[in-house]
């Protein structure tokens, strides 16, 4: 008896390791926001002048000049997050009408009949719908017709992977991936190529034909990513999400639709939310719509879409808003990662960022130069998420420089859309990226852990391509 009871004392207790918690997307944007703060203590302020040529505000070369310090103090933390939300009203609001249509749409059951019907012509072959999909998305990113509203895409991709038994990190990758793999290396687009063009004195649209064999790269790396992605998924059933493969159902109906043929009904709802979509886009080409009038067509659409489906109004408005309420954590998050670019704003330390970039790279040589240009506007890409903002910031500084250093205007252009491009995906202040990962419930974490090695191969791509744009001496200038 003695024996036994000591027996049961020597066992030694399990050891409960302590696991490391990912810190929620919020709480992520507060430390940076946090240490953002901090910072505009410890930077010297400092400002560039600038003047404004025609519609374009542009920084002065050598015109930096220190300023007395203006630090963020406690109160303003606080401001700051309320004013961030403020300045991202249009996407925020896009997010929760984009929740609260496909709601309306989904319960017609048209969209969940349309995706089964394309996977059986597919035969299930994964290949087949990445290519399309991606390729499609790829065309609206480079010529800057879908940026910012790929958010309202998202959920039609991860009811895709749904379908296919893959997760939801596939579902946003065939999209949000397909969009941006055009988008981060664009070949016409007027918002980030044209402006840079613009204030290098480029002839618009030159050099086309080396970034459309820059742009096929890149879709093409992109792709093959995504599909290996999709067979590791497949064949092993080892997901970055572990068994929760979808742990948010962005306002989509879990229940499954017995329906395996599309209904007259059924292709109305689909005609009619496709047409609007078609329409928004071409009225983005011709009268520049933007996230504003995009939300608006949302609640067109769902009214639309409610009505051919013959819900009653009272039924349409409680689905509508069923929908918004599902997104309201994906859409705030876009108000945080604005708040710390108005922090920065605030502290007047970008300025101080790009002068003390721009002395480093002063000595080196074209190529060095060149990739130092890169990395620089990478690294600032972190802290300055508008591609078209670090463009009218960035270019005025780096043109000059270049022609200092005897590198072509044409490649600096692409030194700074290469820096903007590659960091696009991961990058923790980008309102788009944190709001599509927050709708889809995916933690920042597990997608570093998919996104990095795909955002190597992105830079080792640019740099590659940056060096061959060195040496044949990319043009004109």
């Amino acid at each position: 008896m003695f024996m036994q009871s000591t027996a049961r004392k020597l066992v030694p207790k399990p050891i409960k390791r302590k696991t490391f918690k990912q810190p929620d997307a919020y709480v992520l944007l507060f430390y940076i926001l946090i240490a953002c703060t901090i910072a505009t203590y410890l930077v010297p302020a400092g400002v560039f002048d600038r003047i404004k040529k025609g519609d374009i505000t542009m920084t002065v070369p050598g015109s930096y000049h220190v300023v007395k310090s203006t630090p963020v103090n406690f109160l303003e933390i606080f401001t700051a997050i309320q004013s961030g939300m403020v300045a991202g009203a249009p996407l925020i609001f896009l997010i929760l009408f984009t929740g609260g249509a496909l709601a309306v749409i989904d319960k017609t059951g048209a969209i969940d009949t349309f995706i089964r019907s394309i996977i059986n012509l597919c035969k299930g072959k994964v290949l087949l719908l990445i290519i399309p999909i991606c390729f499609m998305f790829s065309i609206l990113g480079t010529t800057g017709i879908i940026v910012n509203s790929v958010i309202a895409f998202i959920p039609i991709g991860v009811m895709i992977a749904r379908k296919l038994k893959l997760d939801a990190i596939f579902g946003v990758a065939i999209i949000y991936l397909g969009t941006y793999a055009g988008w981060n290396v664009s070949v016409i687009s007027p918002q980030t190529l044209g402006l840079s063009q613009r204030i290098a004195e480029l002839p618009l649209l030159s050099g086309m034909g080396f970034r459309i064999v820059i742009y096929l790269t890149f879709l093409l790396c992109t792709i093959l990513y995504i599909y290996r992605y999709a067979r590791k998924v497949q064949n092993t059933g080892q997901s970055i999400l572990g068994l929760e493969r979808f742990p948010n159902s962005l306002g989509v109906s879990e229940d499954k639709i017995q329906t395996q043929k599309l209904t007259l009904q059924h292709k109305l709802v689909l005609l009619f939310s496709g047409g609007s979509l078609l329409t928004f886009i071409i009225c983005t080409l011709i009268f520049k719509w933007t996230e504003s009038e995009m939300a608006g067509l949302f609640i067109f659409i769902a009214i639309g879409a409610g009505l051919i489906s013959r819900m009653n109004v009272n039924d349409i408005a409680k689905t509508f808003m069923a929908g918004c309420q599902k997104l309201v954590y994906g859409a705030l998050i876009v108000g945080m990662a604005r708040a710390v670019i108005v922090v920065l704003e605030h502290g007047q330390l970008l300025d101080t960022i790009i002068y003390h970039l721009a002395t480093l790279l002063a000595p080196l040589s074209p190529v060095t130069g060149t990739l130092g240009m890169f990395l620089g506007s990478a690294a600032l890409h972190f802290l300055i998420s508008s591609g078209s903002g670090e463009s009218a910031m960035l270019m005025p500084i780096l043109v000059p420089l270049a022609d200092l250093l005897h590198i072509t205007r044409q490649v600096a252009v692409q030194s700074v859309l290469f820096g903007e491009g590659v960091v696009n995906c991961i990058n923790p202040t980008s309102g788009v990226l944190m709001a599509i990962l927050a709708t889809s419930g995916i933690s920042y974490g597990k997608w570093l852990k998919f996104m990095i090695p795909l955002t190597i191969l992105w830079a080792i791509l640019a740099a590659i391509f940056l060096t061959i744009g060195v040496l044949i001496n990319w043009g004109p200038f």
